[in-house]
C-alpha cells in the first residue's frame, strides 16, 4: 500500500512539474514571470530544471540526484509562494505551490526503505 501511495503522489507531482516546466519553457508563462518582476529567461531556466527534476524523481537508481531534486522543488515551490505574496497576488495565488509542496513532501517521506538505505550509504558519516 505504501508503495502504491508513493507512486501516486510521485506521479501526480511529477506530472504537475512537467506541465509547469513545459509551460515555462514554451513561453506560455512568460507573462506571469514578467508580472512578478522576473526576466523572461528565468522562466526558461526554471522550466528546464522542473523537467529535469521530474525526470529525476521517476528514474530509479540515483538516490543522491533524487534528494537534490526534492530539495530543488522545495526551494522552487516556497519561492513561488513567496513571490506571489510579495507581488501582491494574494493568498489564492500563493497556496497552490504550497499544496504541491505538500504532495512532494508526501512523496519524499513515502519512499521505500531501500532508497533510504542507498542514500544513507552515499552520505559520509560525520
Amino acid at each position: 500500500m505504501r508503495t502504491a501511495i508513493f507512486w501516486l503522489t510521485t506521479g501526480l507531482f511529477s506530472l504537475a512539474m512537467v506541465a509547469s516546466g513545459f509551460g515555462a519553457v514554451s513561453g506560455g508563462m512568460a507573462e506571469v514571470y514578467a508580472d512578478m518582476g522576473y526576466p523572461v529567461y528565468f522562466a526558461t531556466l526554471l522550466g528546464t530544471w522542473k523537467l529535469l527534476g521530474a525526470l529525476a524523481l521517476v528514474t530509479p537508481g540515483f538516490p543522491k540526484v533524487t534528494e537534490w531534486a526534492y530539495a530543488g522543488f522545495a526551494f522552487t515551490l516556497t519561492g513561488a509562494s513567496f513571490s506571489h505574496l510579495a507581488g501582491g497576488d494574494g493568498l489564492a495565488a500563493a497556496l497552490p505551490p504550497l499544496v504541491m509542496l505538500a504532495v512532494a513532501s508526501a512523496s519524499y517521506f513515502l519512499r521505500t526503505a531501500p532508497e533510504f538505505e542507498a542514500a544513507a550509504q552515499l552520505t559520509p558519516a560525520p
